[in-house]
Formats: structure tokens, C-alpha cells, sequence
């Protein structure tokens, strides 16, 4: 639990200990500042081992004279200057890398050190930077500086993240404060993308007017706000000091600065984090009933609208303790949803997601980071307990829970009303990776008609405040970049998703956004042999190792890398992300995908029931009996069809359709396929008109 000032101690008041940095770490620049920061007076100046104490009321914390065990991220977040040092010093070294400490802090700043893995000898380093945008916002100016930055400085592609976010890739370090400073000035922020402190704040991404939806984007970034480090480091560090900010709303502030039920560190830089922020990343989302397009049961706080019969919103229900993160081969850790914590009216909203920050800041664990997510702690605790502790710091009990109806998936892709006249259009991007003619494409049309963006969790983007007017140009020229209306997009790529994984995760295990456009072909190879349907499809989640960042444990068919080129397969989540997939079989070598999807997708196909998705009847068959299926199987059983599927009728037709498949990373058969029925539904839609 991190510290602030108090010059006094008073019994039954709440302590914490910081141990301040040894004499010739406070030689540092910056270390000085701290002292002059934090008000500290040893008694004797000679000596820097003074403790400092954090002074609040409620509740009262126990005993801390002997100091429990740390991790070493700890120590080093404790010893920062509250994020600062060694990271100032290490950026003014001319290595082309950072130290491990700075490694560490720098995360908090929105940046990750990564190698190229695909390169041997000499390891050559280089940063990705991820942006922090609630709601998946962003501004004109920002998507045209992200975009010229990619260019500049990065490996020229923009990659959208399942948080809503950009992420750059290959920034050098030398380059990092011209980036960084760049990305601050145009409207944007990466302050908190990344490390011990709250995340992106996720919410509904299409801008519908309706009052739902704005009281839910604007509670997200509430939050985000709330919970945005207040330190000055970040600004100290990229644009020397330069405070470059918005003003608060005066909600926020006040949420903030309240300390009733001694939630704060007073005095403190960081009056909610204090020295050591919290224990491990914080994710929280925000959305309306049946909008699921957040993966709401994911989050560690799941915030969902509740509005009176007139469509007024009047409160909040609140999930806790979902994650996903989890390790090969150790059961005690593990992917979780998040459950029902209470409703509380929206005055009370700001307090009651700080009441739990503030719960998990104190309680989470802090020796071992591989338990240290809030999931571990309401799992250790059950959601009675860590309800009564929350309602300490919120000072209230937590009203029961209201009803919602079922949730749905919501893409938005394709053109929407937004309520205002205008229009908004959603585009799929594959693994969210916007590069080549897309990305020429999508620049000229943001910068020519003036456009605001969204980015989804699900790694598309929308185009805001179209024009009716405009409709027919950018629907031809965002075809021409390849960006198609969803009706021309495989189904099975309208769903999927797939972490960057190799060549600079530093984590991955094997490939995720590399390899998946051919495992998606493969699979509708798969869907064509066993006669399922080209509109059928099942939800595909890949991700290079077992952390989870493209959420695979609710995916109907999760793959999740566990060795060179072998993934474990995950079975059993549903379209609308409400369930829980689990483990179907591990150690499964990419080449041998198919001797287990063909019989899965064979016996869906014959004993389903109506309507019945993948991961619901994977649930119901039972795990068991689908093992038995795989390890049988033969192949399917011959069809009788009376239809003649054969497409090509001389072998030069077929070489010229196989050559302009291969661009589109597809089969003859596939783009074949695909031509006509485009050429039969616009045949049958100009009947129509």
C-alpha cells in the first residue's frame, strides 16, 4: 500500500512505511524534488531511513512494524519518486535500452521495452507506446498524428488494441520524448495505458445520442480521470513540466479529494495510489443493458447503465473480479468473470469504483504478482466479505443488484444512424492491424471530410459524423482499400481476434496476429468440408501465450499458445462473451489443427439443436464425449448432395482465380465462392428497389 505525508501518528489511524532511497540514490536528479514534494525532515539530517506515514481514519489497518514480503516491483515503484527515477536518468543514457527498473516504470507511462525475436545476436530494442483513450475517443488531430507518427518513427502500421486503444510499435528510444511530447500536444495521453494502475476505461464505442449511451461514456471517462495518476511525473518526463491538460469536471475532483471514509493519502502526489499505485493492471468498463460489446464479465469493475421505463438514467449495477490472465500448468491461477456486487444511484458512482480500488490497493497482494489481480482476492475472500470491506471505503451499504436482460454482442460495423442526422460507419480491420493502402486510405478520408474516430474493443474502427451526402464516396473508396461493408467479410473474421504476439512480445510463446489469417482460412476449409453453411460461424480467439490479452477464454474456439507452434484449445464460450470457455486439449501442433476442428465442427453440424452455437453445444455434448469423437474419427461421412458444387470447369479459369485469391490470402474455391454470391445479392437487391 503506497504512503503520503503525516508528520504525526494517532492511534487507530492507518500507517504505511516508505522507506526512503539510499544517499546515493537521492544524489539523483529529481530525488531532491521528492524530499522538497513529499515535506520530509529527518530529525537527523544525516540520516535518510525516516519513516513516513500515511495518516487517513477509517477503517483501521493493522500492524505493519514487521514488513511483509514484496515482490521486487514493489521496491522499485516505492523508490520512483512516484515514477520518476531511475526511468529520467536512463532516458538521457545513450543505450539504445532501459534498466530493469526503468523497464518497470516506464510502463506506467504507457510504453513497453521489446526486442525484434525474429532477429538473432545482438538484441535490437525498441518501444511500443499504447495511447489511452476512454470510450475509444479520439479526436481528428490525434488519429493524423498517430497515423504520421507510425510513419516517422514506428514501423509504419497502427495497431488498434481490444482496449480501445492505438499502439505504436518500434519507437527508438532516442525518439521516445519527440513521440510521446507529439502524441500529448495533438489531444491524446498514454499516461496509465500500462502498468499497476487503472487501464483504459472501456465503454460502448458507437456514438448513438441516446442518453444510455452518453451517460455511460461520460461515467467512463469519469472514471478514467478519477483514476489517472496526479503525480506531474508524466508530464515532467515528456513535455518538461508542461502541464497539457483538460480541466475536470468538478464531479471528479471533489470525488477525488474526499477522504470521509479514509480512502486517501493526504498530502500525497498521489492521494489514491500513494508510492506503490496498486498491486497489479486495473481494468474497468462501462456499458448499457444488452450491449456486450465491452466483454463486461472481463473487467475487474463491470459497470452497466440503469435507467428509469422513460430511458432516464438513474444508477448503476456493478460486477467485480473478472480477469483473464492466467499460467500453463498451475491451477491456482486462472481466468475469471466477474459477479454482482450491488446497484448504487449515479451521484454515487465515482465513490463506489474508488471505494473498490482502494479496497484492492490495501489487500491485494503484493508478494507474488501472479496472484496480485483483484480476481484472486475475491476469490480468496468470496463476494460477501469483500463486499463489507468495500462498503468501508464507500460508506454506504450497496443496494441489491437489478435485473438486465441477456446481453449481445454489438460490432457496429457497417452504417448506422447516430441520432443526430448524421451517420457512422463501422469498418473491419483483421487483428486490428491498419497498414499498406488501408492505412493511406483511411488517413485522406479522416483528413479530407474532417472525421472524429472510435475504436472498438473488438479491434475495428468507426467514423463518426458522416454527412448522408458523403455515403457513396467513402463507401466506394473504403472498398477500394479493402475495407468492406460486413456483408463481404468472411464471418469468421467478424469475430476473431488475435494478440500482435511474435516478433516483439516479449512473452509469446508462438504466433497469434501472424498466423491467424491462415488459421481462419483453414478453419472455413474445415466449415466447407463438413458442409457447414458460408453465414455460420463460431467466435475464434487466439493469443501467443496464456496471458489473455485477446480474451480467449470466451471465445467459442480459443487457441492459446503453450509451445513453438502448438497451442491448447479452448471450447465452450458463447457469441455474447457471458461464459466461460475451458480447456478441450493441449500441446496441439498448428499442422494437426484440423484432426480436431474436423470432427468438432462435424458432429456440431449433426447434432446440434436449433440455433444452437458452437460453444453452447460444446458445453452440453460434454467434454468427454467429444475427446472420444477426435480421437475416432475417420472423416465425414459422404454427401449425397444433389447440388454440383464444381466451380471451374478448365484448369486455366482455375490458375487465374488462384493467382487473385492468393492476394486476399484465401483459396479458388473461397473467392470463387465469394464473387458469386456478391454477384446473386446484388442481383437480388436491385430486384428489390
Amino acid at each position: 500500500m503506497g504512503a503520503s505525508v503525516g508528520a504525526t501518528t494517532t492511534a487507530g489511524l492507518m500507517e504505511a512505511r516508505l522507506q526512503l532511497p539510499a544517499l546515493n540514490g537521492l544524489r539523483q536528479a529529481g530525488s531532491a524534488a521528492m524530499i522538497g514534494r513529499l515535506s520530509v525532515f529527518p530529525a537527523n539530517p544525516s540520516s535518510f531511513s525516516n519513516v513516513i506515514r500515511a495518516v487517513a481514519t477509517q477503517p483501521v489497518k493493522p500492524d505493519t512494524s514487521s514488513e511483509p514480503k514484496r515482490s521486487k516491483v514493489e521496491i522499485i515503484k516505492e523508490h520512483s519518486n512516484f515514477l520518476r527515477y531511475p526511468l529520467n536518468e536512463e532516458l538521457e543514457a545513450e543505450a539504445p535500452n532501459v534498466n530493469e527498473a526503468a523497464t518497470q516504470l516506464i510502463k506506467f507511462h504507457g510504453s513497453y521495452q521489446q526486442t525484434n525475436r525474429d532477429e538473432r545476436g545482438i538484441k535490437n530494442y525498441s518501444f511500443m507506446l499504447r495511447t489511452k483513450n476512454p470510450c475509444g475517443k479520439v479526436p481528428n488531430k490525434l488519429y493524423l498524428a498517430m497515423d504520421s507518427l507510425a510513419d516517422e518513427f514506428g514501423i509504419g502500421t497502427l495497431r488498434l488494441t481490444t482496449r480501445q486503444t492505438f499502439q505504436l510499435h518500434g519507437i527508438l528510444k532516442h525518439n521516445l520524448k519527440t513521440v510521446m511530447s507529439t502524441i500529448i500536444r495533438n489531444m491524446g495521453s498514454t499516461l496509465g495505458a500500462c502498468g499497476d494502475l487503472n487501464r483504459n476505461v472501456l465503454a460502448p464505442a458507437a456514438p448513438f445520442m441516446r442518453k444510455d449511451y452518453l451517460f455511460a461514456q461520460e461515467t467512463a471517462e469519469h472514471i478514467a480521470a478519477l483514476l489517472t495518476p496526479q503525480s506531474g511525473a508524466y508530464y515532467d518526463l515528456w513535455v518538461d513540466g508542461e502541464m497539457i491538460m483538460s480541466a475536470e469536471p468538478p464531479e471528479v475532483v471533489k470525488a477525488r479529494n474526499d477522504n470521509t471514509h479514509g480512502t486517501n493519502f493526504p498530502g500525497s502526489p498521489e492521494p489514491i495510489y500513494g508510492t506503490q499505485f496498486l498491486p497489479r493492471k486495473f481494468k474497468v468498463a462501462v456499458t448499457v443493458p444488452t450491449d456486450n460489446s465491452v466483454d463486461i464479465l472481463t473487467n475487474d469493475i463491470g459497470v452497466v447503465v440503469v435507467s428509469d421505463a422513460d430511458g432516464e438514467p438513474q444508477g448503476f449495477n456493478i460486477y467485480v473480479g473478472g480477469g483473464m490472465g492466467r499460467a500453463h500448468r498451475i491451477d491456482t491461477t486462472f481466468p475469471r468473470l466477474g459477479e454482482p456486487l450491488g446497484y448504487v444511484p449515479k451521484e454515487d458512482i465515482l465513490y463506489a469504483v474508488k471505494a473498490i480500488v482502494c479496497t484492492q490497493r490495501d489487500n491485494g497482494r503484493r508478494d507474488d504478482r501472479r496472484y496480485s489481480r483483484m480476481k484472486y482476492l475475491i476469490s480468496e475472500w468470496g463476494i460477501e466479505r469483500f463486499r463489507s470491506e468495500v462498503e468501508k471505503y464507500y460508506g454506504k451499504k450497496f443496494q441489491p443488484f437489478q435485473e438486465l436482460p441477456e446481453w449481445e454482442f454489438k460490432s457496429y460495423l457497417g452504417w448506422h444512424e447516430q441520432g443526430n442526422g448524421s451517420l457512422f460507419c463501422g469498418l473491419h480491420v483483421d487483428n486490428g492491424r491498419i497498414q499498406g493502402t488501408m492505412k493511406k486510405t483511411l488517413r485522406e478520408i479522416i483528413e479530407k471530410y474532417n472525421l472524429s474516430v472510435r475504436l472498438t474493443p473488438n479491434q475495428n474502427i468507426i467514423l463518426c459524423d458522416i454527412r448522408r451526402a458523403w455515403k457513396r464516396p467513402l463507401t466506394t473508396a473504403l472498398a477500394q482499400a479493402g475495407l468492406l461493408q460486413p456483408r463481404y467479410v468472411d464471418p469468421l473474421n467478424l469475430t476473431a481476434m488475435a494478440c500482435p504476439a511474435l516478433p516483439l512480445c516479449p512473452l509469446a510463446i508462438t504466433e497469434a496476429e501472424r498466423g491467424t489469417p491462415d488459421i481462419l482460412k483453414r478453419i472455413r476449409g474445415v466449415f466447407e468440408k463438413v458442409g457447414l453453411k458460408y453465414n455460420e460461424s463460431v467466435v475464434v480467439r487466439v493469443t501467443g501465450c496464456p496471458n489473455g490479452c485477446a480474451r480467449p477464454y470466451m471465445a467459442e474456439l480459443g487457441l492459446v499458445g503453450d509451445g513453438p507452434n502448438s497451442y491448447q484449445i479452448w471450447l465452450g464460450g458463447t457469441p455474447n462473451q457471458t461464459t466461460l470457455a475451458r480447456t478441450f486439449m493441449n500441446k496441439v501442433k498448428i499442422q494437426d489443427l484440423e484432426k480436431v476442428l474436423e470432427p468438432l465442427f462435424y458432429t456440431w453440424k449433426r447434432k446440434r439443436l436449433q440455433g444452437e452455437s458452437f460453444g453452447t453445444f460444446t458445453d452440453r455434448m460434454g467434454f468427454t464425449k467429444l475427446q472420444e469423437v477426435v480421437d475416432k474419427w475417420e472423416g465425414p461421412v459422404p454427401s449425397s448432395s444433389r447440388f454440383n458444387l464444381k466451380l471451374f470447369a478448365d484448369r486455366e479459369t482455375y490458375e487465374a482465380m488462384d493467382e487473385l485469391a492468393k492476394l486476399q490470402n484465401k483459396n479458388a474455391h473461397q473467392l470463387a465462392m465469394e464473387i458469386i454470391r456478391n454477384y446473386v445479392a446484388s442481383q437480388q437487391n436491385g430486384k428489390s428497389e
